[in-house]
């Protein structure tokens, strides 16, 4: 694999992993509007290594604040609110992660074949930017911390993101935009959104490293697989503080109107074909 090849998609990865606008359909399509071949099984596992760290490393606190509270192992004196609040965001956390995990086990081999189908992409990036578009008119701006999340809110956001096993739906994005149906704030959609990735990043790069553990890196793999894990990771970790950052202020407005535009492309491109 050519290292510039490397560089560009961890790029990619690191900045639509985390934006609303599907990692999935940026690393399909690259490759398909550029011709170049498929980096395989091997690159994949870099590229979701990289973002997994760069999540981790910026939720890192809340993720031991949280095992630390759902383990009963905070030091100090008696229970407090907030030590309550996090152990019951943890297992909330832990309840919305299994819709996503049902999907991903029974889609896997769909969303590896006929869900990367141009036609599927590029619906759904545009059917996702107008769910979001939708939720963007209905925000009542309620819920403006993630302590604040409920059970319920955390079992629809959860089932919302069972559906980006669909590469176009962008699990950043079909969170976010469920977010908002619950209330949210933008920012609080989003950082809700990060943590509810964690798990899934994790457990995909974990199940994709097993299935590579026995044939090993090849040797002209080595030096693309660090460079993709690096690259992935300092992309990533910028764009969440970013994206953070802007919507504070700003509206998921300009994803919207990218989502359908490239939506739009995809489609008129593969039409081509048809």
């Amino acid at each position: 694999m050519p290292l510039y090849q490397a560089i560009v998609l961890a790029i990619v990865q690191g900045l639509t992993e985390f934006l609303p606008i599907s990692s999935t359909a940026h690393l399909t399509l690259f490759p398909w509007f550029l011709h170049w071949q498929d980096p395989g099984l091997t690159f994949d596992v870099a590229l979701h290594v990289g973002t997994l760290i760069a999540v981790f490393f910026y939720f890192w606190r809340m993720w031991l604040d949280m095992v630390m509270a759902a383990a009963g192992r905070r030091s100090g004196s008696a229970p407090n609110p907030e030590v309550q609040h996090q152990r019951m965001l943890f297992w909330f956390l832990v309840a919305g992660t299994i819709p996503g995990g049902i999907a991903g086990y029974l889609f896997e081999h769909a969303a590896e074949t006929r869900f990367r189908e141009p036609v599927v992409i590029g619906t759904a990036l545009i059917v996702v930017a107008l769910i979001m578009w939708a939720g963007e008119r209905m925000q009542e701006d309620v819920i403006t911390a993630v302590s604040r999340v409920s059970l319920p809110d955390s079992l629809v956001i959860g089932v919302a993101q069972a559906f980006a096993v669909i590469p176009g739906v962008s699990r950043s994005g079909i969170t976010m935009a469920a977010g908002l149906f619950r209330s949210m704030t933008r920012e609080t959609a989003a950082r809700f959104s990060f943590l509810l990735s964690t798990p899934l990043i994790a457990g995909a790069a974990l199940k994709k490293a097993l299935e590579i553990r026995h044939e090993g890196l090849a040797p002209d793999m080595r030096l693309p697989f660090l460079v993709g894990i690096i690259v992935s990771a300092v992309v990533g970790y910028l764009v969440i503080a970013a994206l953070l950052r802007f919507l504070e202020h700003r509206t998921f407005k300009p994803f919207i109107i990218y989502r359908i535009a490239l939506g739009v492309a995809v489609l008129a491109h593969a039409a081509k074909w048809i």
